[in-house]
């Protein structure tokens, strides 16, 4: 009897932003889980948020918002009918997310700009690896000499603890050089304090820190140790590719 599959292999270096900053503010160990957890997708369905990150932006683009109201919503999404318990299970997660932000929404001050729906780019290379960008909202603005800014905002949420502030710093650097590599229609060009991500659990938001540019250099150059590691990383103990 053939053993069921368990993950798929990804033969080419991958890695979304987010698990990037994480990596550059990771312990040696930790930065091995992370790559591989990229290279080696768990076939399992994982618990996703993205429920909840429609909910909050949404809620971020209004401005309108009232605690009660994203109580309201994140009490809905928890009693919705669900097909099996990791359907239930999924529901709950984007409700504690709802519910969380509810509790920071009132402390939060966004820069003043334009709010518009966040997309996926396109891939970009990096060193040899191909970095994914899904930013939740996109940020534009005109300065006084009429010259286009932009920025985008990126959620993160854990349940347990607050983002750290190091992980966020790099994620924000990043969405700024990642903004720098990606051509606007208008010739915006991206600033630091539009490039922001937003921990959810602690309200905090942190904009693109003051030596992003050094952020970034490290993480390019990470991305050519992680291009130069990706052959010789080892599938998981008893994973079935």
């Amino acid at each position: 009897m053939t053993d069921k599959k368990t993950h798929v292999e990804v033969p080419q270096p991958e890695i979304d932003v987010r698990y990037l900053a994480d990596y550059m503010a990771a312990s040696e160990r930790k930065k091995r889980t992370i790559v591989t957890g990229c290279k080696y997708r768990p076939l399992a369905r994982l618990l996703q948020h993205k429920e909840a990150r429609a909910v909050i932006a949404n809620a971020l683009r209004s401005g309108a918002e009232t605690p009660a109201q994203l109580e309201a919503k994140a009490t809905y999404i928890r009693n919705k009918l669900s097909d099996g318990d990791f359907e239930a299970a999924t529901n709950e997660a984007n409700a504690d997310y709802v519910k969380r932000f509810a509790h920071v929404v009132e402390g939060l001050k966004l820069p003043t700009a334009e709010l518009e729906p966040g997309k996926s780019f396109p891939a970009q290379m990096i060193n040899g690896v191909r970095v994914t960008f899904s930013p939740s909202l996109l940020l534009r603005r005109q300065t006084k000499t009429n010259k286009l800014q932009r920025g985008a905002l990126m959620l993160r949420y854990l349940k347990s603890k607050a983002l750290p502030a190091e992980v966020a710093d790099y994620q924000s650097a990043a969405v700024l050089g990642l903004l720098s590599m990606i051509a606007d229609d208008d010739h915006a060009e991206p600033e630091k304090a539009l490039c922001l991500t937003l921990d959810v659990q602690s309200g905090v938001l942190y904009p693109a820190p003051g030596n992003a540019k050094t952020l970034w250099e490290n993480t390019k150059a990470a991305c050519a140790s992680i291009a130069e590691r990706w052959p010789a990383i080892k599938a998981p103990e008893n994973a079935v590719l």
